[in-house]
């Protein structure tokens, strides 16, 4: 049976690279692609990410090839990002403590969940893409942690790249608050490559400077006491997996990031990169 893929983007800008990589390995597969995502806006690419004359200054050169940049442009320009899912239309957001009413209404919450995790029975993996954009919309949404979390209680595998990956530090059970990277082995925008300045999101007229949080001492945090958080900085690619989560450093890993999702998927790889 053909496989299918959740793949959720950020409304505020994707890194087109770090789509681009994993769709190429999903479409070789013969993989069905679904996109989503938080309204149903349609998710468009960073221009810089589509630009091969940009020089990343964290890296001083260029991160998209002319070849990386004519692909990416190609589908940001496609139909094929048309109509995504909604998150918001699909999953449901927890009520306020202080909400009339509040009682019905977390039972009505929890019965969606319940739901939620019927729905992703028609999925085979989760990927959430990276890029600036993610900081805004996906790394503290409600709606993403409890899909991510429906995925893990699911035993299914979930990909994260990029900032994408502090969607997986903030995903936490309700309840007891703990992080479900606690043990695990991750990769992620390490301190080195964050940008002093230039951080920026489509839609809004707005350039932030330095990315908000160090995505790197957030993950280090997460994975303790008995996981680790691995920057592999010098080295041109870092991609860790631990089973469930596939994790990717940065732009340069996504080709490989993708091509170690299909291992997982169909040579059972639970190990790979530390």
């Amino acid at each position: 049976m053909t496989r299918t893929i959740l793949i959720v983007l950020s409304e505020y800008g994707y890194w087109g690279e770090e789509l681009v990589g994993p769709l190429a390995a999903f479409d070789r597969q013969g993989y069905r692609s679904v996109f989503a995502t938080p309204t149903g806006k349609r998710a468009r690419a960073l221009p810089p990410s589509l630009d091969p004359g940009y020089v990343d200054p964290p890296l001083g050169r260029s991160v998209t090839t002319p070849e990386v940049a004519v692909a990416a442009r190609q589908l940001d320009e496609s139909d094929r990002l048309d109509a995504p899912v909604s998150l918001a239309d699909w999953i449901p957001e927890r009520p306020y403590n202080s909400e009339d009413g509040y009682l019905r209404k977390v039972e009505a919450y929890y019965r969606e969940l319940g739901r939620l995790d019927r729905d992703v029975e028609e999925y085979d993996a989760l990927v959430l893409v990276g890029g600036s954009g993610p900081i805004v919309d996906l790394a503290n949404n409600g709606r993403v942690h409890d899909l991510i979390l429906a995925f893990v209680r699911a035993d299914k595998p979930v990909l994260a790249e990029c900032y994408g990956v502090a969607c997986l530090a903030f995903a936490r059970d309700w309840e007891d608050r703990a992080s479900i990277l606690r043990g695990k082995h991750v990769t992620g925008h390490c301190k080195e490559y964050d940008y002093k300045d230039g951080t920026g999101f489509l839609g809004v007229d707005f350039n932030m400077g330095p990315p908000p949080y160090p995505l790197e001492y957030i993950l280090r945090d997460a994975t303790a006491p008995d996981g680790r958080y691995h920057g592999n900085v010098g080295k041109e690619t870092s991609v860790i997996v631990d089973f469930p989560f596939v994790t990717g450093r940065s732009t340069p890993d996504s080709y490989l990031s993708g091509e170690k999702l299909v291992e997982v998927l169909e040579s059972g790889l639970r190990r790979y990169g530390w």
